[in-house]
């Protein structure tokens, strides 16, 4: 019926199985940010919000986001992650955030990768909107990704 891995012939989803796959090394990238008023931005920066260091707990948030992963998107594989990380830039309208995950496996982490970006996010707009409800999410993609059969992928930058 379609190409689409995620499908079977009749159309019903499925996971996909990879057990002929070979285990290689594979990496991805993902960012994403949340814009806020100045006044937010800068109690996220000064570490006075009221509900305690925004940034080490929204970092701790998207670890465990990215380990999670599989149980949250219905058809994603469990994989034993090697390694994630989130790299956290606040500015003075708000923060950037980037996750790295890696693995030793037979599928990708991109989907880990966007996940931890998004509950990082998530989690500075949780504990910051008694500042500012009007905090917005945005821009959550995937910026590079290593490993498997399909190769590397690097997103087209505008410069």
């Amino acid at each position: 019926m379609t190409n689409l891995t995620h499908l079977d012939e009749t159309g019903a989803a499925q996971m996909v199985d990879v057990a002929g796959k070979p285990v290689t090394a594979r990496r991805a990238i993902a960012t994403g940010r949340i814009t806020m008023s100045r006044e937010a931005a800068a109690a996220i920066r000064e570490g006075s919000v009221k509900k305690g260091d925004v940034l080490a707990v929204a970092r701790v948030a998207g670890i465990m986001a990215a380990k999670k992963t599989a149980e949250l998107i219905p058809l994603c594989h469990p994989l034993p992650l090697t390694k994630v990380t989130i790299d956290l830039e606040p500015d003075e309208t708000g923060v950037t955030a980037t996750a790295t995950a890696a693995t030793d496996g037979k599928t990708g982490v991109e989907m880990e990768a966007l996940t931890a970006v998004s509950t990082t996010l998530l989690t500075i707009y949780d504990m910051a909107k008694a500042i500012d409800k009007a905090m917005k999410i945005s821009d959550i993609h995937l910026l590079k990704k290593t490993g498997g059969k399909s190769g590397d992928w690097k997103a087209a930058t505008d410069d």
